[in-house]
């Protein structure tokens, strides 16, 4: 049976598929799914049409219950802190949307996130629910972000990530290395760590790649071209760490910032600088470049 088409609002809501258990509705597994979620408050998600079934059709407080049925729900979080950074489109045509991330704001909802993500601003500003981001950035790092504006020509533009038929380049600001050759290649193997958030170079063959230019010295930082061959989490922040230069104000790496909270005079100085790929719908030699700047 072929699977039921996603419409615009379904590829907004998260999607659980109900586990095996004793419930009587679909509410009641939903109740006990998720703990933190009162009853009073699924049963005005349902009242106000927020969870939906396969079909994306608003399903009704009585729902049976049945294991593996599919439901869409949409993530709500009371009273969301506003992120005071300001996004910027560079480019948008009937496919594709560039957009300038700034640092601190996510690329889609997360946690305690939901409209304060790029993702959710850009489908206000452009009245185009069918954005999708066709990769990420961390929340921490500012730059460029590749959205596919069109679900018809999605699936060329995401075939390019993992092909690795997209060139990307980042700059970072971290402390000087005198004593490593560059350019060089760091490849290395990067697995979960501690805490869940983080990732940490471990034992076996190498699933990831980086290539490290020298772009500019300034006594004791420099400033870094990278060149990530691969695209794990984290790649270049625990690569940058494992050659003893973190990038600057890096809560995560080498260390985590226990209580840390968002200082935003204080950026993680990690930029995704460039992007560069064929088009392949037109055959067309596409770049595009970020407006921000690391400072020193």
């Amino acid at each position: 049976m072929s699977e039921p088409v996603f419409s615009p609002a379904q590829s907004q809501a998260s999607t659980l598929y109900l586990p095996a258990g004793p419930w009587a509705t679909v509410l009641d597994c939903l109740c006990a799914h998720f703990s933190a979620i009162s009853r009073e408050q699924w049963l005005d998600r349902i009242a106000r049409g927020r969870v939906l079934d396969a079909e994306g059709v608003a399903i009704a407080a009585e729902l049976p219950y049945r294991e593996g049925l599919r439901i869409h729900y949409f993530r709500e979080v009371p009273n969301e802190t506003p992120i005071p950074v300001l996004e910027t489109i560079l480019y948008a045509d009937e496919h594709l949307v560039v957009a300038d991330k700034p640092h601190f704001l996510p690329v889609t909802p997360a946690g305690e996130y939901v409209e304060q993500t790029l993702l959710r601003r850009l489908i206000r500003r452009l009245d185009n629910p069918d954005l999708v981001p066709l990769h990420r950035i961390d929340r921490h790092t500012a730059g460029l972000v590749l959205f596919s504006a069109n679900k018809g020509s999605r699936s060329a533009y995401q075939s390019l990530f993992p092909a690795r038929q997209i060139d990307k380049r980042y700059e970072a600001i971290a402390r000087a290395l005198p004593e490593v050759q560059f350019p060089r290649v760091h490849k290395s193997r990067l697995v979960a760590g501690e805490p869940f958030f983080r990732m940490q170079e471990g034992p076996g063959v190498s699933n990831t790649e980086t290539r490290i230019e020298v772009s500019e010295r300034n006594g004791e930082y420099w400033r870094y071209g990278l060149y990530p061959v691969t695209g794990k989490k984290h790649q270049l922040r625990v690569h940058m760490a494992a050659l003893g230069a973190a990038i600057c104000n890096d809560p995560f790496y080498p260390d985590v910032l226990k209580d840390a909270v968002d200082d935003y005079s204080q950026p993680l100085k990690l930029l995704a600088q460039g992007l560069r790929f064929i088009d392949p719908l037109s055959g067309e030699d596409r770049q595009f470049e970020t407006q921000l700047t690391l400072d020193w």
